[in-house]
């Protein structure tokens, strides 16, 4: 076999010869020089190769598998299935005779667990690892260990065009072949300062201005060679390829090229232009390295790359829009340099170029992992560690991933693997969208399951050109795949995404052993639920729903009848922050409570409604933060209850509850008993009271719901219950704490110990003539303050002394109130005179 002149051909021998002697190695070639074609082809004649020996190739991309395998058949002079064939989710062409199956990465994982030791397989090749795929990554940590323990002489080769070689070798413990690549000087342009700043931030904006205006500069300045344009996903390829079509030259031809598109338009997009035309490609980041197009000399860079980022703290994934990395940017840039001297345009400035980041993450670090979780489960891999990655995968993500395997009930809670996991592993799709199809078999609903799964698979067939966002109900997608039509006025399918949806479900349908039936719209919501149990969601405002998680997304009520009330969300668009319910379909409250019991949980809430002023107490049927019944509770606990009442009153404080004049009189008199001794008697300060509030006040709240029963409360009687000695311990604190004090004149006169260190008696003067000695209380341990009043109870003296006040003071006060209230009886030796209550007239004085 001849094989062309490329660069590679010069380290063939080497790596043959390495691989001949380590079951491990690592290859680097740059972009062109030849490895995808050329090395498995000359591995199928090496001599250590057995004889019928097969070789795997992995290949990240659909697209570029196919176009791999074309091109080592074409070397062949075969037909692809032969010598050289592919396998990919919904497409294969092997056969008997196949020895290099070039195979997209699921693909590997299956096989890896469908035969762990790989048997008649001689090697397993990784084609451009660089890009660091999850799969990849879990698929060269299962060829790993299948090596270590079944297969000792199972080569493994490791083929990249960036990645850092010396880690990857150092990490393998393999040795590294390096190849010269193909590469011819690339001129290289950047944006000026100002025409940056002119455009827009928004990156599809910034892109659909300067994408076509740059392509057109490099047309008129290049009479030769086709264009390559890197943009970051299908709506921007639309965007620019409508603003730029109707602005070129009759002889310049537009392509889009995606993994998407048919065959034969990936084909048109590869093939080199016709004699005297020229052709303009606008690609994903799948043109960055395999794929070899002929004809380009021109690259044009927008620097953006559309990258899945998972959110573990919130479970969702979204895709977002990122500036590539400078690996990135220089394998594009390389394009151009493949067949001869060429020339890349940047839309960034040279100033931008320092600031891209060396490499993105691999996707390990940032993805879901439910499904590497699950793969692992089946390897028997328990904890990930016992594997080899390059990059382990996060724990914490991990752990997120086999909790939704349990809920699936794809994984016991001990991390094996049920029957039901190993079904849905066998279906070649995410586990929740197997799970949907398995789950929907069983409710009855396979074939409309099966074309759910495959319209989840795919870009969204309503989904305008562009790039806008269709009517997010599932249920008019399910429609236009049964009926191949609109399913509303200005709403059309897109038909190529609808022939590979079509496609992809009748695939399933034969994995799942579902027989073709009419499908059911009305269904999604069930079905959709069955994948996305954690998404399930409940209106709560015409713009917005709250999912069981509690996290909110937008989701316009006008796509929907005013009584769906319930939903289950399909794709979450936008940021983890403020997503938007990209596809979602109504439920029904009877399907919830059927399907998902398992998620039902009844509550009792008993709390304390401030508008009501009282306790309410609601029996509430809830899946997470969805309410689906409430209703009022008439009987609830008691002890619930004054648990709810005290918790009100915490928060209100001690001050505000209703402190009658009688209630504060005994919390004072506590108060001055436990200044005077505190070990003996409670601390009744606010700080005291809140902390003791369920022993003292508890008792009392037998029947109090509301803010008028808690106004009834005697609060007095609650603290003399709260006495530790009860009834004896009351006497006591009327010996010692009186509330009133008997004066000479028989009156009862009220004790005021609001100043606990200093109690007053407060009583008019003439009530205390012949009182020779401050009254006393506490035992006789503290002695009263006395407020002695004029007739016209206004203060006329304050004393502690009452023996020196008659004998000193009390002249003075004498002589001023004497000529105030001359018909009261002011004697001159007040220690002799007879207390009166009175005038004079009024004693017969």
């Amino acid at each position: 076999m001849l094989l062309p002149d490329l660069p590679i051909r010069a380290a063939l021998p080497e790596l043959v010869a390495t691989l001949g002697h380590n079951a491990c190695a690592v290859l680097q070639a740059p972009p062109g020089a030849g490895k995808t074609t050329l090395v498995p082809l000359a591995l199928l004649e090496a001599e250590w190769m057995p004889p019928g020996g097969r070789i795997i190739v992995l290949e990240p991309r659909r697209l570029a598998a196919r176009a791999a395998a074309t091109r080592m058949a074409q070397l062949l002079g075969e037909p692809v299935g032969q010598t050289v064939g592919y396998r990919m989710r919904l497409e294969s062409k092997v056969s008997a005779k196949t020895r290099i199956e070039v195979v997209t990465e699921v693909i590997l994982t299956r096989q890896l667990q469908d035969d762990p030791a790989l048997e008649g397989v001689a090697a397993v090749l990784f084609d451009e690892f660089h890009e660091r795929s999850l799969q990849a990554d879990l698929g060269l940590a299962l060829a790993l260990d299948a090596q270590a323990v079944l297969r000792p002489d199972l080569r493994l080769l490791v083929m990249s065009a960036t990645l850092d070689a010396e880690r990857l070798g150092a990490w393998l413990g393999a040795p590294v072949v390096r190849s010269a690549g193909l590469s011819y000087p690339v001129e290289t342009h950047y944006l000026t300062p100002a025409r940056v700043s002119s455009a827009s931030r928004r990156p599809h904006e910034r892109l659909q201005d300067l994408m076509p205006a740059v392509i057109r500069e490099a047309l008129a300045a290049h009479a030769t060679g086709d264009v390559l344009a890197f943009l970051p996903g299908l709506a921007d390829q639309r965007r620019v390829a409508e603003r730029l079509a109707p602005t070129l030259a009759p002889t310049v031809d537009v392509h889009v090229l995606h993994g998407e598109l048919p065959l034969e338009q990936q084909d048109a997009a590869l093939r080199p232009a016709p004699a005297g035309r020229r052709k303009v490609v606008l690609a994903t980041s799948i043109a960055e390295t395999s794929l070899t197009i002929e004809g380009v000399t021109i690259v044009v860079d927008g620097g953006y790359a559309r990258v899945p980022q998972f959110e573990p703290r919130t479970g969702l994934s979204t895709l977002t829009t990122q500036p590539v990395s400078q690996a990135a940017a220089d394998q594009r840039r390389g394009r151009a340099g493949r067949l001869g001297p060429g020339t890349c345009y940047r839309l960034w400035t040279a100033a931008d170029q320092p600031q891209l980041p060396a490499y993105l993450p691999p996707e390990i670090l940032t993805a879901d992992l439910s499904a590497l979780a699950l793969e692992l489960a089946l390897w028997g891999a328990h904890d990930a560690q016992a594997l080899r990655w390059l990059d382990a995968p996060p724990a914490a993500a991990l752990a997120l991933a086999r909790e939704l395997l349990v809920r699936l009930h794809a994984l016991l809670p001990d991390g094996r693997p049920t029957p039901h996991g190993r079904a849905l592993a066998g279906l070649g799709l995410v586990p929740r969208l197997a799970h949907l199809v398995v789950r929907g078999k069983e409710v009855g609903q396979g074939a409309t399951a099966c074309a759910l799964a495959a319209l989840l698979t795919e870009r969204d067939l309503l989904r305008p050109a562009d790039g806008s966002f269709g009517p997010p109900d599932v249920r008019l997608r399910l429609e236009a795949l049964e009926t191949g039509r609109a399913p509303l006025p200005g709403l059309h399918p897109d038909h190529a995404t609808l022939r590979r949806v079509r496609e992809a479900a009748t695939v399933l349908r034969r994995r799942a052993g579902v027989e073709a039936a009419p499908l059911e719209p009305d269904a999604a919501g069930l079905l959709t639920a069955l994948a996305y149990p954690d998404r399930l969601a409940q209106r709560e405002t015409p713009e917005r729903v709250r999912m069981v998680s509690g996290q909110r997304a937008t989701l316009p009520a006008e796509f929907f009848s005013a009584s769906d009330a319930f939903f289950a969300v399909a794709t979450l668009d936008g940021v983890a922050a403020q997503p938007r319910a990209g596809l979602a379909a109504p439920i029904s409250r009877a399907e919830l409570e059927q399907h998902f019991a398992y998620l039902l949980e009844t509550r009792e809430q008993v709390r304390w409604d401030d508008a009501a002023g009282r306790v309410v107490a609601r029996r509430t049927q809830r899946m997470g933060a969805l309410v689906l019944a409430e209703t009022a509770l008439p009987q609830p606990a008691p002890e619930t209850v004054a648990a709810v009442v005290l918790d009100h009153l915490r928060a209100e404080g001690i001050s505000r509850l209703p402190w009658t004049e009688a209630a504060t009189q005994v919390r004072e008199r506590l108060a001055f008993l436990h200044h005077l001794r505190p070990q003996q008697w409670p601390d009744v300060s606010d700080t005291a009271l809140l902390e003791a509030l369920p022993e003292w006040l508890g008792p009392f709240l037998d029947g109090v719901r509301s803010t008028a029963d808690i106004n009834k409360l005697d609060l007095g009687e609650a603290l003399l219950s709260w006495l530790p000695d009860g009834w004896a311990q009351r006497q006591e604190l009327d010996r010692l704490a009186p509330t009133h004090l008997e004066v000479p004149t028989g009156s009862r006169i009220r004790l005021d110990y609001h100043d606990a260190a200093a109690p007053v008696l407060a009583v008019r003067l003439q009530e205390v003539f012949g009182l020779l000695d401050t009254p006393t209380v506490g035992g006789g341990a503290v002695s009263l303050t006395l407020h002695l009043l004029s007739p016209g109870y206004r203060p006329a003296q304050v004393t502690r002394d009452l023996r020196s006040f008659w004998t000193s003071s009390y002249f003075e006060v004498r002589k001023e109130l004497r000529g105030r209230y001359p018909k009261h009886y002011w004697p001159e030796n007040p220690l002799e005179a007879q207390a009166i209550r009175g005038t004079k007239k009024q004693n017969g004085l």
